[in-house]
């Protein structure tokens, strides 16, 4: 494990909805929070992050699970699906129900937000991106009216062991119809995925059924069994600029 990956990153805390996490930060300019996929805050999502960094973006990472900077591996992999499947903080198989830790995420943004705008950097809004069992917690966030770039990575939570969960959006009926109402008032969500990745399941088709053209998808082809993860570790270059020209549109 190596925390050279996050050198000029500064470390911090943050409560709230009797919830505690570590977060690290980076940048200037307006703000994106991106939420890592399992295992964690492995090279390749520091990597993403920095991007978006040198693309003039302050940029916050929370750690939800796992050791931040250490590489995947199978055995890694595994403990972090476990803590993901025991923590109440996530809704890993109920449906139509938002995952507790997207109140805390929530009050993140409320913070970072407000600091921007009281400092004058921003006050278009700040962007999230989740990315796996987090794909779907920037759609939970897009509730409160400052989120206006939201972008889901392979969304694959709730773990899709059933049909109904497979298209299952992790949001509350009443969470689902305020993401639909911001997106009836011009809020656009971009969605990337691999064609071929059954961990995403139906949930495409669910987004256009919640939001319609509001939802803009990145499809990708398959080329192995394995690929997930557009942004990190099956990292799609295309994809990555597209998502940086999606904040630029939204938050500059």
């Amino acid at each position: 494990m190596s925390n050279d990956v996050l050198v000029g990153w500064e470390k911090g805390t943050f409560t709230a909805a009797s919830i505690t996490h570590d977060t690290y930060r980076r940048g200037t300019g307006p703000g994106i929070i991106v939420v890592h996929e399992i295992p964690g805050i492995t090279p390749a999502v520091a990597k993403f992050a920095n991007d978006l960094v040198d693309a003039g973006f302050t940029v916050i990472m929370p750690v939800l699970v796992g050791t931040p900077g250490k590489a995947p591996s199978g055995s890694y992999m595994a403990s972090s699906m476990a803590k993901v499947c025991i923590s109440k903080e996530f809704t890993n198989m109920a449906l139509n129900q938002t995952s507790p830790v997207i109140a805390w995420l929530r009050a993140l943004g409320r913070q970072l937000n407000n600091e921007l705008v009281e400092k004058g950097i921003s006050s278009k809004g700040i962007g999230a991106l989740g990315m796996c069992f987090s794909g779907g917690f920037a759609l939970g966030m897009m509730v409160d009216d400052h989120l206006v770039a939201p972008v889901l990575s392979q969304p694959s939570m709730p773990f899709n062991v059933t049909k109904s969960r497979a298209g299952d959006l992790n949001l509350s009926p009443d969470d689902q119809i305020a993401v639909a109402r911001r997106a009836e008032e011009g809020c656009q969500v971009l969605g990337l995925r691999f064609t071929g990745d059954k961990l995403v399941g139906d949930r495409f088709a669910s987004l256009r059924k919640l939001i319609g053209d509001a939802f803009i998808a990145i499809e990708l082809p398959s080329q192995s069994k394995k690929d997930h993860s557009v942004l990190t570790e099956q990292r799609d270059e295309p994809s990555v600029q597209r998502v940086i020209e999606f904040f630029n549109e939204k938050l500059k």
